[in-house]
């Protein structure tokens, strides 16, 4: 059994909700600025790393929202969905779509096709870190 360290602990609590907020503006704000979906994914795998360093395999499984190959396959599914829409519309894999909608009392609200393959690209980096930090194994920390 290994000893946790509360201050470890704590840090590990702080740094990681603050970096996973980080990791979401990053996402969301990544079509139109520096970011999206594989920087997200990579701000949000690094808080994965912390939590294990800090826990172990018991931590990590019991943060992550399923298993790690089912991450991967939402991820890939929706990305490669949102890719296929081009052909849809006429035009060509992974043509990006803007739709504009007027929204009473919040104006023109704008929508990219950029955004769900951003988001399939985050959950796909997020579920292989997620895959590869449980492969190396290891003794929880309890």
């Amino acid at each position: 059994m290994i000893d946790r360290s509360i201050i470890l602990d704590g840090l590990v609590d702080l740094i990681v909700r603050t970096a996973l907020i980080f990791s979401l503006f990053l996402l969301f704000a990544g079509h139109n600025a520096p970011g999206g979906g594989f920087v997200g994914g990579l701000v949000a795998g690094i808080t994965l790393i912390l939590q294990f360093v800090a826990g172990g395999r018991g931590r990590l499984k019991d943060i992550l929202w399923g298993p790690p190959e089912v991450l991967m396959g939402i991820g890939l599914a929706l990305s490669l969905f949102t890719g296929t829409l081009g052909w849809v519309w006429g035009s060509t894999f992974l043509e990006s779509a803007k739709l504009e909608i007027a929204v009473p009392l919040l104006g023109v609200v704008k929508a990219t096709s950029a955004l769900p393959f951003d988001i399939g690209v985050y959950v796909v980096v997020v579920g292989l870190t997620a895959a590869l930090l449980l492969s190396l194994g290891g003794e929880d920390a309890s």
